[in-house]
């Protein structure tokens, strides 16, 4: 399982690098952008709430303070703050990752969502949820991407694996 979440950590900071990446070619405007097809309204609104909701689920795990963060939250409405932190967010991703041991994804993690309600799960299920909601939303900001006139870029895991 540390392997497993180890290239996954890695393809996730990938991930956002290449999009971030194409996202920095758009217009400043077109970020803030409000689009029919953005849950989040904007792509700087989907952008923040894939890093709220990282730093929930971080917070969570590493028993950390989260109860301020709120999923449609608006972190950083400037966009090389936010990149910024965004690839501080994968750096300690990617140091979890590589911290924890075999057993440590068994672990229980207790946690309350942001509508107090208390949860138990596995840890490796956590991680899992954790990288499968940011490719759900790097697929929506994709989207995003082409609707503002730009070509999005190629994100597979088999592209990253191919890269390695």
């Amino acid at each position: 399982m540390q392997a497993h979440f180890q290239i996954f950590a890695r393809y996730n900071a990938w991930a956002n690098h290449r999009l971030y990446t194409a996202i920095a070619a758009l217009p400043t405007e077109a970020l803030s952008q409000e689009r029919p097809a953005a849950y989040f309204k904007t792509i700087l609104g989907t952008l923040n709430h894939i890093l709220v909701v990282d730093r929930l689920w971080l917070g969570r795990i590493l028993r950390e303070d989260t109860s301020g963060l709120l999923l449609d939250m608006i972190l950083h409405d400037n966009f090389l703050k936010l990149r910024s932190a965004r690839q501080e967010e994968d750096r300690r991703i990617i140091d979890l990752a590589d911290r924890f041991g075999p057993r440590d994804f068994e672990r229980t993690v207790v946690y309350k969502t942001t509508g107090g309600e208390s949860f138990s799960t596995e840890l490796g299920q956590l991680l899992t949820h954790l990288f499968n909601h940011q490719t759900h939303h790097r697929g929506q900001l994709h989207a995003l991407l082409k609707d503002a006139g730009a070509e999005p870029p190629a994100l597979d895991l088999i592209y990253f694996m191919r890269a390695a």
